[in-house]
């Protein structure tokens, strides 16, 4: 309360208050009563800003789990034709996964600077691999592979190793679908991949939208 030498009329103070007649030398205030679309106004705010807060909290927990269980990823060269081509954008997942048989993996390279690789899982640890290049037929453990995905029939890789060849333990046997222009565990200097340069599986095609023949 204020105390006021003269009469004062009604009025709206600048905080909106309404301002009484005064009484006993006294003039007193009570809060002005909103308009109803003034409540309607403030109603719908504060809708809008729940939605809004909402939306960002979804936003911010997917893009958490996008950086944890995922990987977008481009394929760089012609190693993998004609299932994937060059500067295909990749979905890979990379929570918990398990490399298995025809599974097409995302790999770390020998060194960071040279960027990631796209390959397919021929065999896993303990498995044995081997290559006819008289038939180029392709076996793991006795039982010839039905590479339909394959441009061509395997051909003898530089620096070949030999075979049969045991899959090492925590490792994983991969070949490129394009086996002519492919390096990959055919080569003695590379061999078995360490299951731990293994960034994730590839779940689909983003650019341009479209399955991924896993021969599964």
């Amino acid at each position: 309360m204020s105390k006021r030498g003269s009469h004062v009329p009604f009025l709206f103070n600048d905080c909106g208050v309404f301002m009484k007649e005064r009484k006993n030398g006294y003039i007193y205030y009570e809060p002005r009563k909103k308009s109803d679309r003034e409540v309607i106004a403030e109603t719908a705010w504060r809708s809008v800003f729940r939605w809004l807060t909402g939306i960002v909290a979804v936003l911010f927990v997917f893009f958490i789990g996008w950086m944890l269980f995922f990987h977008v990823v481009s394929v760089d060269g012609a190693s993998m034709q004609p299932t994937l081509q060059d500067n295909d954008k990749l979905f890979v997942l990379t929570f918990r996964y398990e490399p298995q048989q025809g599974d097409i993996v995302v790999l770390q390279n020998n060194t960071e600077t040279e960027g990631l690789l796209v390959k397919r899982v021929i065999a896993t640890e303990g498995q044995v691999v081997d290559i006819d290049y008289d038939t180029g037929r392709v076996t793991v453990d006795g039982e010839i592979l039905d590479e339909t995905y394959a441009t061509d029939t395997t051909q003898k890789a530089l620096n070949e190793i030999a075979y049969p060849y045991t899959v090492p333990e925590n490792c994983v046997f991969v070949m490129g679908d394009n086996r002519s222009e492919s390096i990959d565990s055919r080569n003695s200097g590379i061999g078995g991949i360490d299951e731990r340069r293994i960034v994730g599986k590839v779940v689909f095609r983003l650019y341009p939208f479209s399955g991924i023949d896993t021969n599964e």
